[in-house]
């Protein structure tokens, strides 16, 4: 056989859902001086809520060589890297969940999400074809968030923006206001995808109340969710064509849901409509649209499906081949390591060679720029050969994993 990324008889296996940080006080060295005082307050009195961040296996997060290791061994020769660790000036997993309301708790959280980019950027430039990392950003300045941008398209090894959601009656306007045309703009003109990840920007569901933390967990992946309605209905796509977007480890069987609502829809908001009811909540930017909402899904957007069950693999046939990215959310203890090959035997056995080819790394070299050629010789090495993939693993107990994160489990 050949030596090409698509020839060999290995699968270039690209992560499209990993995470990492840096070591709490590492971020020191990233922040701005005039942080640092307050930055001290903060460590000594922060105290982490994760395991995963304070036991045997945290230095994963941080330690390029065993991470690169453990990655390899498990047959993974790229990633897609999300943050993991707490930034400065965060509080618990109630800080991320929430956006700033103010704008001192915005410039704080702003100054530790600047750390931790400043963090990645210096991580992924330790293994640069291998990593690529994604910018965290804050809607409340777009013009800081712009500039942020610009910064770090530059620096080559960022490859995407994570934005948060937004939740409803925040002070910061929803995603579907005209205020953020200069950010599509801006991430079509540098080709780089605006990538939604659950956990950030939900409502505060109050923490005085014993049920508030489990109604969080529930419903933290509908907020980003809500996002891929609002960009179709305000018309993003249809101004901005090549504009990208990726929501990651969220499943894919909810999006089949939400397009045949919003293909009925706004067919139906349409002044063409024999409806009078449902046309009143049409609008100018309802009547410009050109394509269906499930067109513009089709053309713009991708999904991240984290660690796909048998169960879910079978929705792939609704969506292109080019839109669906494995990934293996390492290094939570929900993800696949360190039995990614077993994972990969029992979910994608009989799915064609071809198309398996571009869900494990084809489509994610494609969406965030990994040289494909480059991974090939290490995935010679460490790859997952065809003829195991393709070998039933036979019964698998149903998985424990969160069931808000796929279907079918």
């Amino acid at each position: 056989m050949g030596s090409t990324w698509d020839t060999i008889d290995r699968y270039v296996v690209i992560s499209s859902d990993t995470h990492a940080g840096a070591e709490l006080r590492e971020y020191k060295a990233y922040l701005e001086p005039r942080w640092h005082d307050e930055f001290e307050a903060w460590a000594a009195a922060y105290s982490s809520p994760y395991d995963d961040l304070v036991d045997a296996t945290a230095a994963r997060n941080w330690d390029s060589d065993r991470r690169r290791t453990d990655l390899e061994a498990d047959g993974v020769v790229a990633e897609v890297v999300f943050p993991n660790t707490i930034p400065p000036f965060f509080d618990t997993i109630h800080s991320f969940a929430s956006l700033p309301w103010t704008r001192d708790d915005f410039e704080r959280r702003l100054a530790g999400l600047r750390a931790h980019n400043r963090w990645l950027v210096d991580f992924c430039g330790r293994a640069p074809k291998q990593r690529r990392g994604l910018l965290q950003i804050l809607p409340h300045d777009l013009d800081i968030a712009i500039e942020e941008i610009r910064w770090a398209k530059e620096t080559g090894v960022i490859a995407g923006v994570l934005a948060p959601a937004i939740p409803p009656n925040h002070a910061v306007e929803p995603w579907f206001h005209t205020r953020y045309e200069p950010l599509w703009a801006v991430l079509e003109e540098l080709d780089l995808p605006f990538g939604q990840h659950p956990g950030t920007g939900g409502p505060d569901v109050g923490k005085d109340q014993p049920a508030a933390p489990a109604v969080m967990l529930v419903e933290f992946t509908w907020w980003t969710r809500r996002t891929l309605a609002h960009l179709i209905l305000a018309g993003v796509f249809e101004r901005y064509p090549n504009l990208k977007a990726v929501w990651t480890e969220q499943g894919i069987g909810w999006v089949l849901q939400d397009l045949g609502l919003l293909d009925y829809t706004v067919a139906d908001m349409k002044r063409s409509a024999d409806n009078r009811t449902t046309t009143l909540f049409g609008t100018d930017v309802i009547e410009s649209l050109s394509l269906k909402p499930s067109e513009y899904f089709a053309r713009n957007c991708y999904l991240g499906a984290s660690f796909m069950a048998r169960g879910e693999v079978k929705y792939r046939r609704y969506f292109g081949d080019d839109q669906i990215m494995w990934g293996t959310d390492f290094p939570h203890e929900e993800g696949t390591t360190p039995y990614t090959r077993e994972a990969l035997r029992a979910a994608f056995h009989d799915v064609p060679e071809p198309e398996l080819r571009r869900i494990l790394g084809g489509n994610a070299a494609g969406v965030y720029g990994f040289d494909l050629e480059a991974l090939a010789p290490l995935a010679a090495r460490f790859g997952p050969t065809v003829a195991e993939v393709a070998t039933p693993l036979g019964e698998v107990p149903p998985s424990k994993s969160p069931a808000f994160i796929g279907a079918g489990r």
